[in-house]
């Protein structure tokens, strides 16, 4: 039987911006890392054509012989197309260019913004026992962010400490909003996370304090500052929280994932198991 940690589980969370650049890749990796360092099992699914979640986690382009594309277009089993990573507890779904020209060979496709929920809600998808799917979107409000938007429970945004940063979030909202009204009634906005924040810098300050007056509690307690071993890590193929453990950006993440868990009990589950 499976043993999920987190009730309702697998827990959706999509992580999505348009703009590139934000830390989104590096923040899916690092989430999870930090949950299954809380004892959870999480399944990544690239969905980005660039493969970068994949390259991270320490998926040779080689390796990528089934794909997420493989899973949607092809609607192949679920199983058959994830694959072990370097970080255990993740389990990943692997892309590579091949997704490029998904947008236009669905187009015409009757079930084009539902091939992701479909594939993610396979009847054999309780034995693989997981406890979050983080999805990697594009940095595009294609059809594949929409297949995510769709399949998801919830959207995480990562914001990046700069000027005009809360600019671009009007169209994703917006289409957060539409993908609600017509396709995923249940979908909320899981959090807005800030990133490559730094502390003496007063323009950081100002997007923090713009951020939270504008979104409250949408915004997450804890910030991801801008560190240079979360830019190295994906060179290693590793998280940060592998490759430098004590870092102030391992830390960082480790503070998301806690914050995140706490939501969904995670933490009182895993007290439980250990009575």
């Amino acid at each position: 039987m499976p043993r999920h940690l987190v009730e309702n589980a697998p827990r959706i969370i999509a992580l999505a911006n348009q703009k590139g650049g934000v830390a989104k890749t590096t923040t899916t990796i690092n989430l999870a890392a930090g949950l299954v360092e809380l004892g959870a099992k999480v399944l990544v699914i690239d969905l980005d054509p660039q493969g970068n979640a994949s390259t991270g986690l320490g998926i040779e382009v080689s390796g990528r012989t089934l794909t997420t594309y493989d899973l949607m277009v092809g609607e192949l089993p679920l199983d058959a197309v994830i694959q072990e990573t370097t970080t255990k507890g993740i389990l990943i779904c692997p892309a590579n260019s091949d997704l490029s020209s998904a947008d236009m060979e669905l187009v015409s496709n009757e079930k084009r913004s539902f091939l992701l929920h479909d594939a993610l809600r396979q009847p054999d998808m309780a034995l693989l026992d997981i406890d979050f799917i983080l999805i990697d979107c594009p940095p595009s409000l294609s059809l594949l962010t929409i297949n995510a938007l769709v399949a998801c429970h919830s959207v995480l945004i990562p914001l990046q400490s700069e000027f005009f940063a809360l600019e671009g979030l009007s169209q994703l909202m917006l289409t957060i909003r539409e993908v609600r009204q017509t396709a995923n009634s249940d979908l909320r906005i899981e959090g807005v996370l800030l990133t490559m924040y730094d502390k003496r810098n007063n323009l950081s300050q100002l997007v923090e304090a713009d951020a939270r007056e504008n979104l409250g509690e949408l915004v997450f307690k804890n910030i991801i500052p801008r560190n240079v071993r979360i830019s190295e890590a994906p060179s290693y193929a590793l998280p940060v929280l592998s490759y430098d453990s004590g870092s102030k950006g391992a830390e960082a993440y480790r503070a998301l994932s806690l914050e995140i868990a706490n939501r969904y009990g995670l933490q009182q589950k895993i007290h439980e198991a250990t009575e």
